[in-house]
């Protein structure tokens, strides 16, 4: 049974649904402007991929909120926090602006994490995301400010394009700091991406091994963060 409501708007700034008063924030230019303190709001996930640098991200503590959570790499001194991997480094007394890093990030480092826990360690690297087009791409072919390729039309090429995530996996895992190095390809698909990981190990080893270690991680301390199958799947599964 799927419940029903009547949304209905009570004043000009505030929805009610099913008895549940919502505010309602008018958009600004500027993060300082926004309400936050008036509002009892505290922390802000600041999502909209404009305000990516800690000066200007600061301006949502201007406005009055504690704490700002950027869902993007982020640049300024901005602490990178990963999941699974080195949130325990959060330190709630300084960190009042952290980055969530990519989502690229947060698919290759609890990989990269589990090889360097368990013994296998990371020599050198190529990872490649076969990625899903983003909001930033064009729907026909157009002008990119970032490079020419990032122009054309996204649903129906294959992009070669760049990323950062290898270089963002060193700053949360210092000790494959400049070891890894990838590319990334935009593909025409809406949802759903992939990681491929190429590394030399610093021991001898085998799939089968480093497949056994996934399992046995995705089961205990990285459960809820790191999932492992076998079976044969797509995308769309």
């Amino acid at each position: 049974e799927v419940a029903k409501s009547n949304p209905s708007v009570e004043k000009p700034d505030v929805l009610v649904v099913n008895g549940h008063r919502i505010q309602c924030v008018k958009a600004a230019r500027n993060p300082a402007d926004l309400p936050w303190g008036k509002l009892g709001v505290e922390y802000v996930i600041e999502s909209t991929g404009l305000f990516t640098q800690k000066t200007q991200a600061e301006g949502h503590i201007k406005g009055g909120a504690k704490k700002v959570v950027i869902s993007a790499p982020a640049s300024g001194g901005v602490k990178t926090i990963v999941m699974g991997v080195n949130e325990k480094e959060y330190d709630p007394a300084t960190h009042h602006i952290v980055s969530n890093a990519s989502c690229t990030t947060n698919c290759l480092a609890p990989l990269v994490h589990v090889l360097t826990k368990e013994g296998f360690g990371l020599e050198t690297g190529l990872m490649t995301t076969i990625h899903s087009y983003t909001a930033t791409q064009k729907t026909v072919d157009g002008v990119s400010m970032k490079d020419w390729r990032g122009g054309r039309a996204a649903a129906v090429n294959i992009i070669p394009s760049t990323t950062g995530a290898a270089k963002a996996v060193g700053e949360v895992i210092p000790a494959t700091k400049g070891k890894l190095t990838g590319m990334s390809f935009r593909i025409p698909t809406p949802d759903v991406s992939v990681v491929d990981l190429t590394f030399t190990a610093k021991r001898d080893t085998s799939i089968k091994e480093i497949d056994a270690a996934l399992k046995k991680a995705s089961a205990t301390y990285m459960k809820g963060i790191l999932s492992f199958t076998d079976e044969e799947l797509v995308s769309t599964d």
